[in-house]
Parts: C-alpha cells; structure tokens; sequence
C-alpha cells in the first residue's frame, strides 16, 4: 500500500509538472495567434492581449495581398523539405550501419571524427566559398538543400545505438548465411526495424529544413527561389521599412506593422503544427530507444 501510494503521489506530481511545462509552452503561441488577430491601433495603444479588444484582419489581407508569392514559396519550401528530408534519413541511415561493420578499416577513425564534427566546424567563411566557388550551388535550389544534407554526427550516434540495441544481429546473421547482401540487409531488414529512429531523426531534419532561411540569405537572390522563410523574412523586412518611413512623408501607409509581424509567424509555423502530431509517438519512442545505453 505504501508503495502503491507513492506511485500515485509520484504520479500527481508528474502530471502536475507537465501540466504547468504543457501550459508555458501554450502561452505563447496563443498570445501569438491573438495578437494576429488584434486591431494595430489597439496593439500601439494597450500592447498585446490574450484576447483581443476589437478584432482585425488587416494583417493577413496583407499577407493575402501576396498570396501567390507565399504559395510558390511553399512550393520551393515542400519540395526542398521533402527532397532533404528523404536524403538525409538515407544517407545517416547507411553511415550509421557503415559505422557498425566491425570489418571495414578503420571505422573508429571516421567514427571520432563524426564525434569531432560535433565539436568543431569550419565556420561560416570556409564553407560559404566552398558551396559558392567548388560546388556552384549559389541561386540554385541545391543551394537550400545540400548546407544542411551534410549528416548530423548527434543523428548518426542516435541510429547507431538504436540499431545496436533493437535490430537482433542474429537477424543479420542469418540474412547473411542466406545470401543476402550488405544492401540486401540494410534495406530490406534494417530499415524497417529501424522505423521508430528514422520518422525522429526525419522529424528534426523536416523541421530543420522548414524553419531554414539563412541558407537563402547566404545563397539565394533570385526571388524566384525563395523559400516561405525567407519570403516571410522578406515581407517583415519590408513592413518594418514602410513603417519607420511612414511618419517622415516618404511613405504614406496604414499598414499594421506589429500585427503582421504576428501574422507571418503563424503562416510560417501552421504546417509544422499541423504534422507533429503524426510523428510525435514516433519522436518519443526513437529518442528514448536511440539513447546511448550502459
């Protein structure tokens, strides 16, 4: 009984304590979502509310007013997530497996320096000339796709470990006396089992590619190739233009500056909102089972 008792006083604290993480964690984007909606005048005014005084919808007649510039830019956005995303999971898939064949020379070499990669990196000069002037990927769309293709070593120790402790190597082992290939058995045997790890780490690079605009910023200038980030990048940019002038004479505008501002946040983040829940037992389940155990 005493036991039982403190497993349910255990319990309450828990809840309690994800309810209140749960509940800071809402806040904010609730407060984003009102102030979206909230009248300008009311926002220079009173600041922003959880909800609003007097209704608007300025901010996104706004962004409406552009819609066909933000749709392309889903597009470029979609594609590019979709393409890296496919990629990546492959390529760290096949480097993790790589790294666990105890017969390939010197695989703890390439093995510490995947763990120096997560220590050091060559800094933002290097590695723009080398994307620019070695690889050529400047106002390409492989310039929003391969800055961040490059693996991840925290990914790569995450498939590691979780194909060392959930794929049976007597698996293996018996798809090799049956012929099987190196390829035969990363495919057909590995990856399946190894679907938990792959939808997380696919999860992070998805939304790591999603939220990216500064592999735009450094590489892309042609508008045609703006991604949703950094057209929305843009679009802030412009609003906070027109408003710093519009009190000089020089521009003559009422637009809700702070609302839109609001407003492009939400247009950015509805789609990643929208597709968590799918993965989120996936995330929970790969990230405890692709820990590194004793």
């Amino acid at each position: 009984m005493v036991k039982n008792s403190e497993d349910r006083v255990m319990a309450c604290i828990a809840h309690v304590v994800m309810i209140i993480i749960s509940v800071l964690a809402i806040i904010p984007f609730w407060l984003l979502i009102a102030a979206s909606f909230t009248d300008e005048n009311i926002v220079i005014a009173k600041g922003y509310n959880f909800i609003p005084p007097k209704l608007s919808l300025a901010a996104y007649s706004y962004i409406l007013s552009q819609w066909m510039q933000i749709i392309h830019a889903y597009g470029i956005t979609i594609t590019v997530t979709a393409i890296g995303t496919a990629l990546g999971i492959l390529i760290t898939a096949m480097f993790a497996f790589g790294l666990l064949q105890k017969d390939i020379v010197g695989v703890k070499v390439i093995f510490l320096l995947v763990l120096f990669s997560m220590l050091f990196n060559g800094g933002i000069v290097p590695t723009y000339y080398i994307y620019t002037n070695v690889l050529h990927v400047k106002n390409t769309i492989f310039g929003l796709i391969l800055p961040n293709l490059l693996m991840n070593g925290f990914n790569i120790i995450l498939v590691m470990n979780y194909i060392r402790h959930n794929v049976p190597q007597e698996i293996i082992e018996a798809a090799e006396m049956d012929g099987f290939s190196i390829f035969g058995i990363f495919f057909k045997i590995v990856l399946p089992l190894s679907t938990p790890i792959l939808a997380t780490i696919g999860l992070l690079m998805g939304v790591t590619y999603w939220n990216d605009w500064t592999n735009g910023l450094y590489y892309i200038t042609d508008s045609s190739l703006y991604s949703v980030q950094q057209l929305l990048n843009e679009m802030n940019n412009n609003v906070q233009f027109l408003a710093s002038h519009a009190s000089t004479g020089i521009v003559s505008t009422n637009l809700p500056a702070n609302t839109v501002r609001m407003a492009i946040a939400v247009v950015a983040i509805i789609p990643i909102l929208c597709i968590y829940p799918f993965f989120q037992k996936y995330f929970a389940k790969g990230i405890v089972m692709g820990a590194v155990k004793g």
